[in-house]
């Protein structure tokens, strides 16, 4: 295939049909030297995120159009985790080469989908060759008054939109080699399973969490993340293990990782890549898990209560 092939396949995946009321946003799209778009009286907020093959995604675990839904969905909940609404993406690929037609396609059909359930569109990107499959997004929004992870004050509610923990759940089970179809908790595992592929991020929860005093994408872990938050507001985090444990979902995925051997904190608090919200505030929707408490120097700036032992997580670098 030539390059002037694949982008002409791609042009078309990620076209805006003329009836798409928000095509007057987008002035120049694919196919030119740059996408052009209207400005907006509103600050822009942009992010971008990075998938490498064998290090975020495996073409033997996920399908091509689920590493596309995965990669596009850790960009949108950064957007709404600034209490932003996205618009337009660009990406970036590199292949290897051996890659074909209907692969490339699959995979810009799940970035494609992910984007438009929420009305954004992918404006833009580059390809080239090289050793792995690197995929490089870059998505913008724009937003009033950004929600920031320095906002929370002493005494806030600290708060989840669902439970953390699936997507490293069918992380386990994938580099552990587990046959799905003989567990008793089979359902809960082909969850699990999904959510690592391509996480089922509920956007509108983030939406309803616009009264929060900070917010933030559980991407790295509940703790590795809640920590960032309390460091950033000068404050201290406690987390309530009993009401982690209380979740409507805990007892589930609990069941599950008492029979694949695996410690449910591990999951919960450390896992990542789930997309489930954090934030503090007062009455924010949302599941309680915990109290912003004042911080004390010296003292670690987040706390789980109830736990003897830290779980164990993921790390960029070690």
């Amino acid at each position: 295939m030539k390059e002037a092939e694949i982008i002409a396949q791609l042009a078309k995946i990620f076209a805006v049909p003329d009836s798409d009321s928000n095509k007057s946003r987008i002035i120049v799209g694919i196919g030119d030297d740059a996408a052009v778009v209207e400005s907006s009286a509103k600050n822009w907020v942009i992010t971008t995120d990075m998938a490498v093959e064998g290090v975020h995604f495996q073409q033997g675990w996920s399908t091509a159009y689920e590493i596309g839904r995965k990669i596009t969905c850790a960009n949108l909940a950064d957007i709404y985790a600034m209490g932003a609404t996205p618009h337009h993406l660009v990406v970036a690929v590199s292949l290897a080469g051996s890659e074909s037609m209907s692969w490339i396609s699959e995979l810009a059909m799940g970035m494609n989908e992910e984007a438009r359930s929420v009305g954004a569109f992918i404006v833009g990107g580059d390809i080239a060759r090289g050793a792995q499959i690197t995929i490089a997004m870059t998505a913008v929004g724009e937003v009033k008054k950004p929600i920031l992870r320095s906002g929370a004050v002493v005494g806030d509610q600290i708060v989840i939109s669902g439970l953390p923990g699936w997507s490293n759940a069918g992380l386990h089970l994938l580099t552990n080699r587990i046959a799905v179809g003989n567990l008793k908790n089979k359902h809960s595992a082909e969850r699990a399973l999904a959510q690592f592929r391509a996480p089922d991020v509920r956007y509108a929860d983030a939406v309803a969490m616009g009264s929060a005093h900070s917010l933030c994408d559980i991407s790295d872990g509940l703790l590795l993340q809640g920590e960032q938050m309390a460091i950033a507001s000068g404050v201290k985090f406690d987390i309530d293990s009993k009401k982690l444990s209380n979740h409507p979902e805990f007892a589930e995925l609990n069941a599950l990782a008492d029979e694949v051997g695996a410690e449910i904190w591990d999951w919960v608090c450390a896992g990542g890549e789930d997309h489930v919200f954090l934030a503090t505030g007062l009455e924010v929707a949302g599941f309680e898990i915990g109290t912003v408490k004042q911080g004390q120097v010296g003292l670690p700036e987040i706390e789980l209560l109830g736990i003897s032992q830290a779980p164990k997580g993921f790390t960029h670098f070690s």
